[in-house]
């Protein structure tokens, strides 16, 4: 956790992003760390946990983190724990809560609150839009012999 959160200050020291840190740890080593690139690479997904999550995956040569643990400065917000879940830890530690982040200015409750609403109710509006190609697309997954299942 204290690496979590060296790499939080880092990165608020050299300029290159949010407060926030991560890293993977597999067996008792680090295995891949994060920081928060927001705003320096013009990437909404840069979060710290989303950036360790890919270079933790890159290092194993997989898409899911079997016997690893997350140590993240910060509580995820609602894309980190999606990519949380679908990459699969053992366990998540955290250290600042969501509160403690809403208190300097990063507030996801609206987003918590979006899931929930109807997509015609949302705040960027959600309009489906069938297309033939798109579920042949699902056709053609469903009936794929040799696919790597997730």
């Amino acid at each position: 956790m204290k690496r979590a959160g060296a790499l939080a200050r880092e990165n608020i020291k050299n300029g290159t992003g949010g407060p926030f840190g991560c890293v993977i740890v597999k067996d008792g080593k680090i295995i891949a760390e994060g920081a928060n690139h927001v705003t320096t690479q013009n990437d909404p997904t840069a979060h710290a946990e989303v950036v360790a999550i890919r270079n933790a995956c890159e290092i194993l040569g997989s898409f899911q983190l079997d016997g690893c643990e997350i140590y993240t400065s910060c509580e995820p917000c609602p894309m980190c724990l999606g990519a949380i879940y679908w990459a699969r830890p053992e366990k998540v530690y955290y250290s600042s809560t969501k509160k403690d982040a809403k208190d300097i200015g990063f507030d996801d409750q609206f987003i918590y609150e979006e899931i929930n609403k109807e997509y015609k109710d949302r705040s960027i509006p959600f309009e489906r839009l069938e297309d033939e190609e798109s579920t042949k697309a699902f056709t053609d997954w469903t009936e794929k012999n040799d696919k790597i299942e997730y």
